[in-house]
């Protein structure tokens, strides 16, 4: 039986990045995955696929639509080869797994390949091809997450979807209807909408990216009209039934009236749940809450001392980035250091085009605390580099404490955000005020200076370009 002082179930980025920094503090290291592959979700059905296929889609919309305008003339017609997109995105895909496991070689960390289950708190049953069980000083549950499924809908992977099916279809569909005006739903529906399908949005609450800043929800949804998705809010989806190639669903909207939807394809896109099937976490004394995720305390202990557990499958926004975190806090933790994660600022981020981003408290957050706060914005049209790229839509909002000119939380939407949020980051980690952004100076021409200038308008209202 071989022996390690961390056993690390699920190679996505809390898993992987966890077990690095195990490594790195001198243990030894055992990680687990189920797939074939190492990377979880994220690199192999999610993040990585996701933005490959967002960067081919809007090569192919920028030539078809904006070619001419910056007197770029091509020789015929512009034609998608959707199977060589695919490709691409598999080898992006590929290139990623792969280098998973060159960083697992390169810091001796062992790999085992098949379903992991407790035996006890100590000892690791691995279901494979080889079964064999491990023993571990520490264990860190990193299992992730996997799409929620609507009771009532039965997904057949066909052309009722979840996010796993739609980044690997062989036709354009026709009329995508996307249940869930979420992240995963509204990254692929930019997509397939790109490449020429009708999108049709259904969403439960009254917005669009409902856990962000509402403005945010507002802008963004003007956009998207304006590239022709058809938005529906407050519509509750009350059946989807598949007659053939023909998807029917049917929701009440906020009137009690029903509402039909037709298209060929349904992408199912309300969240997603914790991972831990086949896990036996009780064989360990592990709890789970009434939601399915592993109970932790503020160090990331489970129910049992020596069992952590991180990212998705735990509590908290289902990020990559913020699993990661968690992996270097628990290795660091094991090892006897005191680190810390400031999980107010963990940024979000939505990658269609404009793509947007946001760090620490919204307005509506801000507001139910009670905290006195003001607000300075500013246009992404009024950049001189916005007019030069023709990315016109979106602005810069900073929220900063009435009194002390803190900055509490900074939300925008425009050309390369995902981006740009970073620089928010570093700013509100360091506590830094808004007059400190707006003393700094940022290149010109640059989308970055749209952060300066918010700053600017949250100052004394000083703006200088609008």
């Amino acid at each position: 039986m071989n022996s390690y002082d961390v056993a690390v179930i699920g190679s996505g980025p809390g898993g992987y990045v966890s077990a690095i920094r195990c490594a790195q503090l001198g243990m030894r290291v055992a990680i687990i995955e189920k797939y074939a592959t190492m990377g979880g979700t994220c690199l192999n059905v999610g993040c990585i696929p996701s933005k490959a296929l967002l960067d081919s889609s809007h090569h192919f919309e920028d030539a078809v639509k904006h070619f001419d305008t910056h007197g770029i003339e091509l020789p015929g017609e512009v034609k998608l080869n959707l199977k060589k997109m695919m490709q691409r995105k598999q080898g992006v895909v590929d290139q990623t797994t792969g280098g998973i496991d060159f960083l697992m070689k390169k810091n001796k960390i062992d790999m085992y390949q098949g379903v992991a289950a407790f035996n006890d708190s100590t000892h690791i049953k691995i279901n494979g091809d080889n079964p064999e069980i491990i023993e571990a000083n520490y264990t860190i549950i990193a299992t992730g997450s996997k799409p929620t499924q609507l009771p009532f809908v039965q997904i057949d992977k066909e052309r009722i979807i979840t996010s796993t099916q739609a980044l690997k279809l062989n036709e354009i569909p026709k009329h995508l209807i996307i249940i869930g005006g979420g992240v995963i739903g509204l990254e692929l529906g930019q997509v397939y909408k790109r490449l020429g399908a009708e999108v049709s949005v259904i969403e439960y609450m009254d917005r669009l990216i409902p856990n962000m800043d509402k403005s945010l929800s507002k802008e963004l949804t003007k956009v998207f009209k304006k590239q022709k998705f058809k938005i529906n809010v407050s519509h509750k989806v009350i059946s989807v039934e598949r007659k053939s190639n023909n998807i029917t669903v049917k929701a009440e909207n906020k009137k009690g009236e029903i509402v039909v939807f037709q298209g060929d394809y349904c992408l199912v896109s309300v969240g997603r749940s914790p991972y831990t099937e086949g896990l036996d976490v009780e064989a360990a004394g592990v709890k789970l809450n009434q939601r399915g995720q592993v109970e932790v305390n503020t160090s990331l202990q489970t129910t049992t001392p020596n069992i952590y557990a991180i990212g998705d499958v735990i509590e908290g926004d289902m990020l990559a980035h913020k699993a990661e975190e968690e992996g270097v806090f628990v290795a660091e933790t094991i090892a006897g250091q005191k680190p810390h994660i400031n999980y107010n600022l963990i940024p979000g981020v939505v990658y269609t085009w404009p793509e947007v981003a946001s760090v620490g408290k919204t307005e509506e957050e801000l507001n139910s605390l009670g905290i006195i706060y003001k607000s300075g914005q500013f246009p992404m049209r009024a950049l001189g580099r916005s007019r030069a790229s023709m990315d016109l839509d979106g602005f810069v909002k900073i929220l900063a404490d009435n009194e002390t000119d803190e900055i509490l939380g900074v939300h925008m939407i425009g050309a390369r955000c995902a981006d740009l949020i970073a620089e928010a980051v570093v700013a509100m980690e360091f506590r830094a005020s808004a007059e400190d952004i707006s003393r700094i100076s940022h290149a010109h021409p640059t989308f970055t200076e749209a952060i300066k200038e918010a700053a600017l308008a949250a100052t004394d209202n000083r703006a200088l370009h609008i």
